[in-house]
């Protein structure tokens, strides 16, 4: 009956251990993680080019895995921090795309590009110019798609975080800019950009539509007098979706 007892004992003896022993190692590779995000926000990182929030992280339903920056085509990208290129090709959903691995081991991708001018394996800069803004691939409009990914990307985007929490907090209509770090440009700078950008439309002529719930481009160019054809030149669309919040610039 002792023997018994004794090995019961060290049986719940090992059990406890382990489960410290557990503990200790998901309590070290939560750290780790935070560090990294720490880390990656140390950095610096820096907007990737020019245009208003289109779009945010987890709509659709939450398939939304990225941010969306609408713009003028071919206005520059720029690689948010150090690193280097992993991935640089065309696909039928991404269309031009570009894959940056960084030292912090989060992977950055820039969609729809009109122009890809970097190749993989090329060490790159923080600020490099890697491409053009377009609207390859399964895009609505002139725009980037911007993702970011711990550690690496997978096809089912397992690893996906918004970028929010590394650039800092926008929405959708907001104004950034390309070079500008982002853990210092928060939305009252942003918002700064979109009164500024609304006074140059001013001078030329040129007004600002927000598209809202229930909207189609044959309302607004009823409500505006243009045509859908130059509603759709105006603003670089190549089909007839729009969405809630997305801005169009109208006569």
């Amino acid at each position: 009956m002792k023997k018994m007892r004794d090995y019961i004992k060290r049986v719940l003896i090992a059990l406890i251990m382990a489960l410290c022993v557990s503990l200790l190692f998901l309590g070290g590779k939560h750290s780790e993680a935070s560090m990294k995000d720490e880390k990656a926000i140390k950095d610096g990182w820096i907007w990737p080019t020019d245009g208003i929030i289109s779009d945010t992280y987890g709509t659709r339903m939450g398939k939304h895995k990225g941010i969306d920056i609408a713009g003028k085509i071919n206005t520059p990208v720029l690689a948010v921090a150090d690193g280097q290129v992993v991935k640089s090709y065309f696909s039928n959903t991404y269309g031009n795309v570009v894959f940056i691995k960084h030292p912090s081991h989060f992977v950055t991708v820039y969609a729809h590009l009109n122009k890809r001018i970097v190749i993989e394996g090329q060490m790159i800069k923080q600020g490099t110019v890697i491409g053009n803004m377009g609207r390859t691939g399964q895009a609505t409009g002139t725009h980037l798609h911007f993702e970011t990914h711990q550690q690496v990307w997978r096809y089912d985007k397992k690893f996906a975080m918004d970028p929010e929490k590394l650039l800092g907090n926008v929405d959708t209509g907001f104004m950034v800019r390309g070079g500008i770090a982002g853990i210092q440009n928060d939305v009252l700078e942003a918002s700064t950009h979109v009164k500024q950008q609304n006074e140059d439309h001013s001078r030329t002529g040129k007004k600002q539509y927000i598209v809202k719930q229930g909207d189609t481009l044959y309302s607004i160019s009823r409500k505006t007098n243009m045509t859908v054809t130059r509603i759709k030149e105006l603003n670089d669309l190549s089909s007839d979706l729009i969405k809630p919040k997305q801005i169009l610039t109208i006569n």
